[in-house]
């Protein structure tokens, strides 16, 4: 179905034909070519970072990201529940444990006094996810970590140019992961890049993701890796993207605004923005007051050509990784109540105030202004 506001489509400068045209041209159309290197320079410029090493999707980077770290069978990484289910999903590839941890109301991050709780002599690291491009508590997480010698794995996939503290998200913890699909910031279609500080973390990555190549000796493999690469053509889009990423996180954060402003007066609540933070918004997201209005909502907006997604399910609700009597309150509660709105960068003031009378309609048809 198609619809006149999708919840995303990316933002083309016009460079990407040109750099994928150059590709095409140059028969450079895997893993090697000059934009690979160049995409992953110009990432770790922008954040700041030392290493960046680019992958085939977001997944494969957490994957890559926590065997780098020796993450194995055994271990157990604390992650949120309320994220989407490739956070858990690379744990479980490397076959440690995931332990769930709830989350904060306010902001919808993970709780880390909760996560403390959960900490045991098996715990080896801490996930934190930046849902929806707000950033964690990064102060209270690096504390976490210290104080019980846990590594610390950024899931960044949809934080493309939040700020912590006036600090790029991604610099804070050992490794950091981030995804470029269609839907995200800033995109290659598919895609994700590793990033770290530690020299040694991102060799371990690059060697990782081309299949444990050795060094120094042609198709001479000393440990189990994966093909995990970007392509050439992927990096190529890439490149094109990364020219205009400040002025897709500024439109992205002024169409927040509108959304605040419009639906100031209905019984909805935009994720709140904590103090010191630059929420990048990947996604604007609303929690209606009840979760019996979510999907009636829902279905008057898609009425109206207006596309929405709820909040991502909390993962321990899913049956491989339930549990009996497991119960996270905070994370259901939002879940169930939460809608994603179209957060595409090409929204105009008209086409928020547009899709906001709508959502103010339905609650003026309801009773429940």
């Amino acid at each position: 179905m198609s619809f006149t506001y999708p919840v995303y489509r990316p933002r083309f400068t016009g460079k990407e034909k040109n750099h994928v045209m150059d590709c095409l041209d140059s028969t450079w159309i895997s893993s090697k070519g000059k934009y690979i290197h160049e995409f992953e320079s110009r990432f770790a410029s922008y954040l700041g970072i030392s290493n960046a090493v680019s992958v085939c999707n977001g997944t494969v980077a957490l994957h890559v990201a926590l065997e780098a770290l020796g993450i194995g069978r055994g271990d157990e990484v604390l992650v949120p529940t309320l994220t989407y289910i490739a956070s858990a999903n690379a744990v479980s590839y490397t076959g440690a444990n995931v332990v769930f941890v709830d989350s904060e109301p306010d902001y919808w991050q993970i709780d880390v006094d909760k996560a403390e709780r959960k900490i045991t002599n098996k715990t080896k690291a801490i996930m934190p996810v930046h849902l929806y491009g707000h950033p964690c508590d990064m102060d209270a997480v690096m504390t976490l970590a210290s104080k019980y010698s846990l590594l610390v794995v950024e899931d960044c996939a949809e934080a493309i140019g939040t700020k912590y503290d006036d600090q790029f998200v991604g610099t804070f913890g050992d490794i950091a992961c981030f995804s470029f699909f269609g839907n995200k910031t800033i995109t290659t279609g598919e895609g994700g890049m590793v990033v770290s500080n530690n020299p040694v973390h991102a060799d371990m990555a690059l060697r990782l993701k081309g299949q444990g190549l050795g060094k120094g000796r042609e198709y001479w493999h000393d440990l189990i890796g994966y093909n995990y690469r970007m392509t050439n053509i992927c990096a190529a889009i890439g490149c094109a993207q990364m020219e205009s990423i400040e002025i897709i996180v500024a439109r992205k954060q002024a169409i927040a605004a509108w959304y605040q402003e419009f639906l100031n007066d209905v019984p909805v609540q935009v994720q709140g923005i904590k103090s010191g933070v630059s929420h990048s918004f990947w996604m604007v997201s609303i929690v209606t007051d009840e979760a019996r209005h979510r999907d009636p909502l829902r279905t008057t907006l898609l009425e109206q050509s207006i596309e929405t997604r709820p909040l991502f399910y909390p993962i321990h609700l899913m049956d491989m990784y339930r549990q009996e009597g497991c119960h996270y309150p905070v994370a259901e509660d939002l879940a169930f109540r939460g809608i994603t709105l179209p957060s595409y960068p090409d929204l105009t003031r008209d086409d928020v105030m547009h899709i906001c009378k709508y959502i103010g309609d339905y609650f003026g048809n309801t009773g429940s202004k």
